[in-house]
């Protein structure tokens, strides 16, 4: 006769373990985008020290996230049975010391092969970190930890573009990786301190194979939408940056390393719009904020075909508005769906990562081949192109029926 364990409930708003979770989780996602990034605000200077082209450039950050990608086809079920906290906090440490090694390499080739076991260790934090917070926190606050969460990932992204753009100008690419290696040291350790011990963990029993289980996150139409809409997203968000640190630094602008990274500065407005988005969601519907957030970036591609610089650095501010607004809530709306459709919410979570660092791949390399071939409209008409097919599949999500009552 099977025992029914009764769960604790999740830490509410004013507990001090919501803090705390939410404060290490946040801190996580600083030290994860920082790492995962640092190379995009250095393109140019990588091109130039190993003598490569932009495109080749490109495979710095390429290959980090294709085998983020395959980590979570891997964490995402281990973390439905061994837990949450241990994968992130192992995770985070090893691609912390990864980054120092990075630093060192004497050759591109070595170079691109730790940037690859570098991207699979930080596949651990996109794994687990919606699932922890959907797990650990009450659901009237866990909207808008996982909102708080997105914005540790803009932060983190932002962090690591502007120091390594400074430093590079500072001491070369050497010290910008350097310095990017400290702060994720400093934030592999707060997370260890911080980390609550999970208390509302229930491990998903093993029975049939990885693939069988896996297969239940791909039969829900509704899922497999928020999938496509990842993998579009980020296509269309990461060829806009990648190509644009080039652009900054070519006619007409010419702009230095340290003053070209001052653009992702935008990321603080993706750090605001994301919990703010969640919050939305909650009052709202996700229904309404999802196809609004990609409408905005949309504009903000339009805004980069401009020539002046004011323009430039506009589209690109209302284009991560956009961005971050979608994917906050978007993920989120993964976790939802399959906790009530009975689904495994850590694989179908990392799936939803899985194609979100696939498009991240995708729309990196081609955004440079587009730019070597034909030059800032290319990169414009295929990050419009990626969001437009971002909108018709939130439009057709918004068709689809709601699992919950409440929840629209």
């Amino acid at each position: 006769m099977s025992v029914t364990v009764e769960l604790p409930e999740g830490h509410r708003a004013g507990e001090r373990g919501l803090h705390r979770a939410s404060l290490a989780v946040f801190l996580a996602g600083v030290a994860t985008f920082a790492m995962l990034y640092e190379p995009q605000a250095l393109l140019p200077e990588l091109a130039r020290a190993f003598d490569v082209t932009p495109a080749g450039s490109t495979l710095s950050i390429s290959v980090a996230t294709v085998a983020l990608a395959i980590g979570l086809l891997v964490l995402g079920p281990l973390s439905d049975r061994r837990g949450r906290t241990t994968i992130l906090q192992v995770s985070l440490a090893s691609a912390a010391v990864l980054a120092v090694a990075i630093a060192l390499s004497p050759s591109w080739e070595l170079l691109l092969v730790l940037r690859g076991v570098q991207g699979f260790a930080l596949a651990g934090l996109s794994a687990v970190g919606v699932a922890y917070l959907r797990e650990e926190l009450h659901g009237s606050v866990s909207s808008r930890a996982i909102g708080l969460f997105i914005a540790g990932n803009a932060i983190g992204g932002l962090t690591g573009r502007l120091l390594g753009g400074f430093l590079t100008d500072l001491g070369g690419w050497r010290l910008a990786l350097g310095g990017v290696a400290a702060l994720g040291v400093a934030c592999a350790v707060a997370v260890r301190v911080l980390l609550p011990a999970p208390r509302r963990f229930v491990p998903v029993d093993r029975q049939g194979s990885l693939l069988r289980s896996l297969g239940s996150a791909f039969t829900d139409p509704a899922l497999l939408m928020l999938y496509g809409m990842a993998a579009c997203l980020m296509a269309a968000f990461v060829a806009v940056y990648n190509a644009g640190t080039f652009r900054l630094e070519s006619e007409p602008y010419l702009l230095s390393p340290s003053i070209a990274s001052l653009v992702f500065l935008a990321y603080l407005l993706g750090s605001a719009s994301s919990p703010t988005a969640g919050w939305l969601a909650d009052r709202l519907s996700r229904r309404l904020v999802v196809p609004v957030s990609i409408v905005v970036m949309g504009g903000g591609v339009a805004l980069t075909l401009l020539a002046p610089l004011w323009c430039f650095v506009l589209g690109l501010c209302v284009l991560t508005v956009g961005f971050f607004s979608a994917h906050a809530v978007g993920s989120g709306w993964v976790a939802a769906r399959a906790s009530l459709g009975g689904r495994p919410v850590g694989q179908a979570a990392s799936l939803y990562s899985f194609w979100y660092y696939v498009g991240s791949s995708v729309g990196g390399t081609l955004a440079g081949r587009a730019w070597q071939g034909s030059g800032w409209p290319a990169v414009a008409l295929l990050a419009g192109g990626l969001t437009l097919a971002t909108l018709l599949l939130a439009l057709a999500l918004v068709r689809t029926r709601s699992l919950h009552p409440q929840l629209r």
